[in-house]
């Protein structure tokens, strides 16, 4: 290709750089807050399912998630249910020595060798009232031991990303720092369960209380009943490992998921899982910026029959704003230029959302065309109509 050629191409990727639409996104309409969640080694407030950050403090930290790691159990078996594996009439048989060494330890049904319980019983227990019995029955009767079951739970883990997890117990109950997890970690588990699941969610989580053989207990939930919209999902304590909470609510449509974890008191835990959930109600406000579809912007082609092609998103490009005065910065990121052909629906692109003091939020953008290759001729015609132009 000659020089004169290399130039108009350069002069035509000029004027084709990617470029938003400038709007105003909001005005305040508060004085901003800090987050309240000094007392807490590491916290992590999210919106779900669209992943974007409202507050984070050591969120790729590890830590022991004691009972937090009933969770998982518990998306497990609703996996297995989804696959037809599970029902939640099944019924499993409470072991002798399940019995012997569990019942009564910790949080507990008080299990007697020779019950058989429904699953659906079972799983009340472990997501109420957190029974660590419970979750070594279920572990058993649906893996076949607590080890086979552990390893399902970790490929789990590894088919959601949970790239900073590890469990080697069912139920949490100490194991020599076998089982870890992170706050990130832990929020890709909620989405999941909450989206994946969302009627088993609702039936088995956020639940004030369970009882078995006449013995009612109640769930210690920091936010069911005393926060607006609260509806789950659990908290653990070890003295290795602390006070955690993976709490959610949902308000008008909107779900935020937290994570806290090391604090070093049941009340301190309480009062921050509920003043932080409510600063991100209070906070910000979820806006749609974009329509489905919409024109957003623009990628430039190489070697294509356009020099450019408009970029779009398959859904409402909806974002947490802070109420308060804040700055926001539009950006589109991509490899580029994008060199041709580029296909109709190919996602190509992200779109950028930085909010000063948060981290980025990145939304996938797409072609809205497809761009075919050129030939060679159509190359030096574009080239120099977009030098004349």
């Amino acid at each position: 290709m000659t020089h004169w050629v290399r130039i108009c191409f350069a002069l035509l990727a000029l004027a084709f750089a990617p470029r938003l639409e400038a709007r105003p996104l909001q005005a305040p309409t508060q004085q901003w807050s800090v987050a309240p969640v000094a007392d807490a080694p590491i916290a992590l407030l999210v919106e779900v399912p669209s992943g974007q950050v409202l507050y984070a403090r050591e969120p790729d930290r590890r830590f022991i998630p004691a009972s937090v790691t009933k969770v998982m159990t518990a998306y497990t078996v609703f996996e297995q249910i989804k696959a037809g594996k599970l029902s939640t009439s099944t019924e499993f048989l409470v072991p002798d020595a399940v019995a012997q060494e569990w019942s009564g330890k910790g949080s507990t049904m008080f299990l007697v060798a020779g019950d058989k319980l429904p699953l659906e019983t079972l799983l009340r227990g472990i997501t109420t009232i957190s029974a660590n019995d419970a979750s070594i029955v279920v572990a058993e009767g649906a893996g076949g031991s607590v080890l086979q079951w552990t390893a399902l739970m970790n490929r789990q883990a590894r088919a959601l990303g949970m790239a900073d997890s590890h469990f080697g117990t069912p139920n949490g109950w100490p194991d020599g720092g076998a089982t870890f997890t992170t706050a990130a970690d832990l929020v890709k588990l909620a989405t999941a369960l909450t989206t994946r699941h969302p009627a088993l969610y609702r039936s088995y989580f956020g639940q004030f209380d369970f009882g078995y053989r006449g013995v009612g207990m109640r769930n210690h939930d920091p936010l069911i009943g005393v926060v607006k919209g609260a509806d789950g999902i659990k908290t653990g304590f070890t003295n290795q490992a602390g006070h955690n909470f993976l709490g959610s609510a949902e308000r008008n449509g909107r779900r935020l998921v937290m994570v806290v974890a090391g604090i070093d008191s049941e009340e301190s835990r309480a009062r921050i899982s509920r003043e932080l959930v409510e600063w991100g109600f209070d906070m910000f406000e979820r806006k749609e910026i974009y329509a489905a579809g919409e024109q957003i912007g623009f990628a430039q082609v190489q070697d294509g029959t356009s020099a450019a092609v408009a970029l779009s998103s398959t859904s409402p490009v909806n974002v947490a704003l802070p109420r308060a005065k804040a700055g926001v910065r539009l950006a589109i990121t991509y490899d580029g230029p994008l060199r041709a052909p580029v296909r109709k629906g190919e996602q190509v692109a992200m779109l950028e959302v930085t909010i000063d003091g948060m981290p980025p939020y990145t939304v996938p953008l797409i072609a809205s065309d497809t761009v075919e290759k050129a030939s060679i001729f159509s190359r030096i015609a574009n080239g120099i109509r977009g030098w004349l132009a």
